[in-house]
């Protein structure tokens, strides 16, 4: 059976007084007597009450919650975010509330709507893999939400956005295997349509064409990035006439997927093949050989986009240009391409 829930004008029966003497007891008002107060808590702790924080946002126009949107919780990328976010966001008097796309567009919009309905004061947010419609975010923006993006976005929403630099992040793992002695590197990458993975690939490409190296399309692969396509792809690029020296996956999950290949296949890495992931994932120092890949900031862009959501919120009326935060991302040299 449903239990009914309590609410303030059932404490007001008990008690014989209004429920806006209630109300006031419940938020310690100095109109209302310690007695009263007293006697008010103590019903409503025998009544079981919980506050309708939504009723309340809703009265008040403000619910001290953030909605955070991210495409998964088990990347240490994201939870890392998360944390840094909540910890800024947390000082300030917020709380947060976690949504995951899984790479949904569909399951992103669902996310949207039930944030919008909670009446959060804000949205921080990394769009999903499959998201190419705005709209749903072009409504937040219609609500006067503060809309902050972080990793991935799309400028056409002209709204702030914290992340690192994707295109020099390729450019610079190119480098790194050209010195390395490497001339035919395949880019495991994500789709073009999202904004991050279309700049890595044109890094790739435009580091491949500074030292005069042919680009090669079969050398090219879009994919979802997971260790399931890290394998497929890494046996699809070992069945080619001429197969790659090094590999650059453009996550850590696919990089992993790709190493399980080539170890079942007894390649060597680096001595045939290089690799190179991007993440900074802790699996990356662990596995053998360890896995050179990128640092992405995570501790950088969770602090920053939290307090770009408190220097919004804090007047709504202030309209200074837009935040574009780019981070300068790092290179972590390790085994698998340290040849």
């Amino acid at each position: 059976m449903n239990k009914k829930r309590t609410t303030i004008k059932d404490i007001a029966n008990v008690l014989n007084i209004s429920p806006a003497a209630v109300s006031k007891a419940l938020h310690d008002d100095s109109r209302i007597s310690d007695k009263t107060k007293k006697a008010v808590r103590q019903v409503a702790k025998n009544l079981n009450y919980q506050p309708n924080h939504l009723a309340s946002a809703l009265r008040k126009g403000k619910s001290n919650l953030v909605g955070v949107i991210v495409p998964k919780t088990n990347s240490n990328f994201f939870s890392s975010v998360i944390e840094h976010m909540e910890a800024v966001l947390n000082k300030a008097g917020y709380n947060i509330i976690i949504t995951q796309s899984n790479e949904s567009f569909a399951k992103e919009c669902r996310s949207i709507d039930t944030l919008l309905f909670t009446q959060v004061d804000g949205i921080i947010a990394s769009m999903a893999n499959e998201t190419v419609d705005l709209s749903y975010y072009e409504k937040i923006k219609s609500k006067g939400i503060p809309l902050i993006l972080f990793d991935r976005g799309e400028n056409d929403l002209n709204v702030d956005y914290i992340g690192i630099d994707d295109y020099q992040s390729s450019h610079m793992i190119i480098e790194h295997l050209i010195a390395k002695g490497c001339k035919r590197v395949a880019h495991i990458g994500g789709y073009r349509r999202t904004r991050i993975f279309n700049n890595r690939i044109r890094g790739y490409i435009d580091a491949i064409k500074k030292h005069n190296l042919p680009i090669d399309n079969e050398l090219l692969i879009e994919s979802n990035l997971t260790l399931e396509d890290g394998r497929l792809q890494m046996k699809k690029l070992l069945k080619l006439k001429q197969r790659p020296d090094a590999v650059y996956a453009a996550s850590d999950y696919a990089a992993l997927g790709a190493l399980q290949v080539l170890n079942e296949k007894n390649i060597k890495v680096p001595e045939e093949i290089c690799l190179v992931g991007f993440g900074n994932e802790p699996f990356t120092s662990l596995v053998t050989p360890s896995i050179t890949t990128v640092k992405q900031h995570s501790k950088q862009i969770g602090k920053i986009a939290a307090e770009t959501f408190i220097k919004r919120i804090k007047d709504k009326n202030w309209k200074p240009t837009l935040e574009k935060n780019i981070l300068k991302a790092e290179l972590i040299i390790r085994k698998s391409s340290d040849k």
